[in-house]
Order: structure tokens, then C-alpha cells, then sequence
């Protein structure tokens, strides 16, 4: 079984549209609460929750993180930076496990895999004071074979390749090309021993060729599955990625 990850960021989007300068997370007139949508997409079969702590905190806020990390039964997936701040950040949260990823403030959503090989030093430093606290980390890289080879080298246990170019390419001659890519970018990380995952761009439709990827442990999923909510529920949304994910499993 593949695992599925509900990434729930674009519910604060939401929130964060009205009640960006009232101060306030919760309560009150505030909402949505992404909080509610995590334990709604847990009971629905989600087994993890996953939330980006952007630098500029244009969605996800600290309370929200803090209060995931109470509420939540399944595993906690923090996304960050690779900078000291959100290290520190980390290690006083102990999130189940934490996945780097490039940011940039200009971006609307992450673009690209995180640059291993042009910032190995600082890269290290986050993975071996995440060890040291017993949190798995996980590398948001592009499915190059020097980026996974590094990654290896670099002792984090899992990787998360990105699919964003494969799920632009989906209506263009490219497609093939950017799914073999993945393919064996999958295939290399799990020969040198990695846990393989995979998010971005994912959806309802491209599952049908994502999920044949070789050694796919998990997915993580947000901006599709919160779009398809809009019309059937966040259950039924969960439950409906989870089983495309599964097909015959």
C-alpha cells in the first residue's frame, strides 16, 4: 500500500485571504481551521499530515503547527527551509519527521527540488541535528542522480522526488520522458537505500501513471485534494485519492 500524506496548507491559504491581520489562528469568527480539516482527513484514511512553515508564514502559522502536533493521531510532516530559525524551530516541535525544501519568497508553491549538491554543507547540518533528535528527515530533491546520490551520502533516510515538471509535462510530449525520469530516479534511491516518496502536482488524473512508480512508499498531496473537497468533503476527497492510489491493493 502506498501511504498518502494530505499536505493541508491551502486551508490556512483560505483562512490566512480574510483573517490575515486580526491576529488570531482560531476561534471566533476565524475560519477555516486547518486543524479540523486534518483530523477530518485522518478519519477518512490520510496517514500523515503534512504543513509547510514558510519563512513568510503566508498560510501555515506556528500556533497551527503546535496544535497539529496535539490533535493529530497519525505522523506529523513538517516542510521547511533549511536555515537555522526553522531548525530551531523543529527540534523544539519534534515533529515525527521533517522534509527540506527550497523557498522562495517570490513563489507562489515550492518550484523545483531542493539543490543538494549546491548546498551540501548546510543541508548536512539540518540532517545530522535532525537525527540527533530522533527526527527522520526527508529530501525534497528534483529525480537527478547526483542529487540522490548525495542525499545518500548525506545519511537522510528518505527522499521525496518531485513530480512538479512531470505533472506540467502531462499534456505535452514530455509527458514520457519526465515519467521515465521519475522511474528511475526511484529505482536508483532505493538501490543506494533510501525510503522513496513522492509530491507535487499530483492529482486526481496523473495518479494513474504516478502510483506505477517502483518502490513508492508515500505520497503527499494538497492543492487537489483540498480542490476537490470544495465539491465533495474532505472525507470523501481523502478517501477517493487513497483508493486511486491503490488500485487493486
Amino acid at each position: 500500500m502506498i501511504l498518502l500524506g494530505v499536505n493541508i496548507d491551502h486551508c490556512a491559504t483560505l483562512r490566512q485571504a480574510r483573517y490575515r491581520e486580526s491576529g488570531r489562528t482560531t476561534g471566533g469568527n476565524v475560519e477555516p481551521d486547518p486543524v479540523t480539516l486534518a483530523v477530518l482527513a485522518e478519519r477518512a484514511g490520510a496517514d500523515g499530515i503534512t504543513v509547510h512553515l514558510r519563512e513568510d508564514h503566508r498560510h501555515i502559522q506556528e500556533r497551527d503547527v503546535w496544535r497539529l502536533r496535539e490533535a493529530i493521531a497519525t505522523r506529523l510532516n513538517l516542510e521547511m527551509a533549511c536555515t537555522p530559525a526553522m531548525t530551531e524551530f523543529a527540534l523544539k516541535l519534534k515533529p515525527d519527521s521533517v522534509c527540506l525544501v527550497p523557498e522562495n519568497r517570490k513563489e507562489i508553491t515550492t518550484e523545483g527540488g531542493l539543490d543538494v549538491v549546491g548546498n551540501e554543507d548546510r543541508v548536512r547540518a539540518v540532517v545530522e541535528a535532525m537525527r540527533a533528535a530522533g527526527i527522520v528527515t526527508s529530501l525534497f530533491i528534483s529525480p537527478d542522480e547526483p542529487q540522490i546520490e548525495l542525499s545518500a551520502r548525506l545519511g537522510s533516510p528518505w527522499i521525496e522526488l518531485h513530480t512538479g515538471a512531470y505533472a506540467e509535462a502531462c499534456h505535452s510530449p514530455r509527458r514520457p520522458a519526465e515519467l521515465e525520469r521519475l522511474r528511475r530516479g526511484a529505482a536508483l534511491a532505493h538501490q543506494l537505500g533510501l525510503v522513496v516518496n513522492a509530491g507535487h502536482g499530483i492529482n486526481y488524473v496523473n495518479i494513474a501513471e504516478i502510483r506505477t512508480l517502483p518502490h513508492l512508499h508515500e505520497l503527499n498531496i494538497g492543492h487537489s485534494i483540498i480542490s476537490r473537497a470544495l465539491f465533495t468533503g474532505v472525507e470523501e476527497a481523502v478517501r477517493e485519492m487513497k483508493t486511486r492510489m491503490n488500485v487493486g491493493k
